[in-house]
């Protein structure tokens, strides 16, 4: 991983003893580097064995979709990726050629993303496999229920911008899928989703309602404008990339408004 996104999937260990400040985070990051104190990492002295065994079992499942022609040089990444996990998931197709079901397209969204943020491959590839299992084992119950959680949220925050949504029978057709099964990969830039990723790896999914909430607060003016579902929805699935990074600020202290500080509320 870059620097920034190391610090960004350990912000919730910083929260959860109340640091949000820069020089915090430094003074708190030296104290959980050092040794004496036992507390972080766990296990230190294996971590290079468990990151050997990891290269090991990466470089045999590549060679495996290799032996049988699944992959070749010419393979996309992310693609790899998805034929891995797939392979080790015992969901790989009989042919290469067999049409992406709705899940693999999530997977390659969001290893898509990660490709962004990890500049390993072995640590890319594990690092998506890891979060894609905790949406579906973990998130798998809660996942369903955010639609309805966001027009909760939306009608306390801007009850007229909920029912233009109903007038225009847009509340059903909104990019559910892109906000909360991809959570917003290939939505939002991913100097900005790694934020939000941050605190669904913490183990709260419910930070994607608040910011599928700001979205639709931030750009009020754009989507009272609009008087359709379908323009409404298009609109949605690509906004202005250069609001992401308020966009998730705010959506992260509405967060906390309606949740306290839910470290790890789902």
């Amino acid at each position: 991983m870059t620097d920034d996104s190391q610090r960004n999937f350990r912000s919730v260990y910083y929260e959860k003893v109340g640091f949000r400040g820069v020089e915090e985070k430094k003074s708190l990051e030296i104290l959980l580097k050092d040794d004496p104190l036992g507390i972080l990492p766990p296990h230190h002295d294996s971590h290079a064995q468990v990151m050997a065994y990891r290269k090991d079992q990466y470089s045999d499942v590549l060679h495996a979709l290799r032996v049988v022609r699944f992959i070749s040089d010419a393979t996309p990444q992310v693609e790899v990726y998805l034929r891995m996990y797939q392979l080790e998931s015992g969901k790989l197709p009989r042919s290469p050629s067999f049409p992406l079901e709705p899940e693999d397209e999530v997977f390659l969204a969001i290893a898509k993303a990660m490709e962004e943020m990890v500049e390993d491959s072995v640590d890319c590839y594990w690092i998506t496999r890891c979060f894609v299992k905790q949406l579906n084992s973990k998130f798998r119950d809660s996942l369903p229920q955010l639609p309805k959680a966001f027009e909760q949220y939306l009608n306390l925050e801007d009850s007229r911008l909920l029912s233009h949504l109903k007038t225009c029978a847009a509340v059903s057709k909104l990019p559910y899928d892109l906000w909360f099964k991809r959570c917003f990969a290939g939505c939002l830039p991913e100097s900005s989703l790694q934020r939000v990723w941050d605190k669904v790896v913490s183990g709260s999914c419910k930070i994607l309602v608040f910011v599928a909430v700001e979205i639709l607060l931030t750009f009020k003016i754009k989507v009272m404008a609009l008087n359709s579902a379908e323009k409404i929805t298009k609109f949605l699935e690509n906004i202005p990339q250069d609001s992401s990074d308020a966009i998730v600020s705010k959506a992260i202290d509405l967060w906390h408004k309606h949740c306290g500080t839910p470290v790890h509320s789902a």
